[in-house]
């Protein structure tokens, strides 16, 4: 058995060590930290004795090795201390503040986060109506153009902009959003001690001054590339949707809008010269459907519709059920079936309209009451009081 030096039995600092001891996106600690709780999991790695109630099989023997060879010298207390200096917080799924949009990610959740910031406004605030910001590090200034106006009428909505810190379009986005006094979030692949890149330290201090920091690995953590790409899941998650400015046939900002609309959030491109290599990407993801096009702050408001303010309450004499829809919301208000569900694709091929057009609807339509979602298929919504009648 190995002893480590800090109470196994303490919850937090559990969940802390397995922030060190697993990588973003491990799904074996997600099932074992969910199973059995992260201070018998620990236990288990410790002592080198699988909990009863563990699944058997030899996935989790596998991961057992991976995670045991961080074992040695492994103290959270050192981290947290660290980020208390700074002035953070250690969140956990269990705190008000842990973003709600994590849960659809189901095994590949993060077990906790690392927070520097959020002292202007309660962090469920920042990310409780936010809309993240990517695009390319080689930006054009066109890309840059854009993305301040995008971001002007974002804010001006009262919309938080989350992007990841990095040179190009991301660094645009926070930029912007400061300078229209507005709220941003950066997420970080390494520790919230180590802010990346460097010559972005200016930049991301002033970030956590109005909105936030955060990273689901411990302070101390370098930003590895495959940490880049799993930290690009939870951008797409903790927002009601993605906007890619621009974009390389193959990038970052690709994987956090498909990965957007595999969560069924509404993705939006901003389109480019057809000679630019920088907006391929971008024309890439509005021909195969995944992303609508928007050309101005107007349409990425509309695009993001499901994050604005709720719909008035229904008085006793209502409206009619199309009143208040824009025309795609029309649409798909028409193709959800009066009996049944139908799925996303079914919809598409219905309204007529790509995935990105049909998932936005959805949101808007969920929020205001009119459709309702079970288990992936939508179906309208079913008032269960009886409305008055003229």
């Amino acid at each position: 058995m190995i002893r480590l030096p800090f109470d196994l039995d303490d919850p937090v600092l559990a969940l802390a060590a397995w922030s060190r001891l697993a990588e973003p996106g491990d799904q074996d600690a997600v099932r074992l930290v969910r199973g059995v709780g992260p201070v018998e999991a620990l236990r288990w790695l410790v002592t080198q004795r699988k909990p009863d109630s563990a699944q058997s099989g030899g996935g989790l023997e596998r991961a057992m090795k991976r995670w045991s060879g961080r074992l040695e010298g492994l103290d959270p207390r050192r981290e947290l201390k660290v980020l208390h200096r700074l002035g953070g917080r250690f969140i956990t799924p269990d705190c008000p503040a842990w973003p709600a949009g994590f849960e659809d990610l189901g095994l590949a959740a993060p077990l906790s986060l690392w927070v520097l910031g959020g002292a202007e406004a309660p962090l469920e605030q920042l990310w409780g109506r936010s809309v993240a910001v990517v695009g390319a590090r080689a930006c054009t200034h066109y890309g840059e153009t854009v993305t301040f106006s995008l971001v002007s009428g974002l804010v001006a909505a009262g919309t938080t902009v989350v992007s990841g810190g990095a040179f190009g379009i991301d660094a645009a986005a926070h930029r912007a959003a400061l300078a229209a006094g507005g709220r941003t979030v950066a997420v970080m692949a390494g520790g919230v001690d180590r802010l990346y890149p460097a010559a972005h330290e200016d930049l991301l201090k002033e970030v956590a001054a109005s909105g936030a920091v955060i990273s689901e690995v411990p302070p101390g953590s370098a930003p590895r590339r495959e940490r880049f790409l799993e930290r690009n899941r939870l951008m797409a998650a903790m927002t009601a949707a993605t906007l890619v400015v621009e974009a390389g046939w193959r990038s970052g900002a690709h994987r956090t809008a498909s990965t957007a609309a595999e969560l069924l959030r509404p993705v939006g491109a901003v389109p480019g010269p057809v000679t630019s290599a920088a907006s391929a990407g971008c024309h890439r993801l509005i021909r195969e459907g995944i992303a609508t096009l928007v050309g101005d702050a107007a349409q990425l408001i509309e695009l993001s519709a499901a994050i604005s303010q709720a719909p008035e309450p229904m008085t006793a004499c209502p409206s009619g059920p199309l009143d208040g829809l824009s025309l795609p919301e029309r649409r798909v208000f028409d193709a959800l079936p009066l009996r049944g569900a139908a799925s996303v694709s079914q919809l598409v091929k219905s309204s007529g309209l790509d995935v990105s057009q049909v998932l936005a609807a959805l949101s808007r339509l969920e929020r205001s009451t009119r459709a309702a979602n079970t288990g992936g298929l939508w179906r309208r919504h079913q008032p269960q009081a009886k409305l008055a009648h003229r």
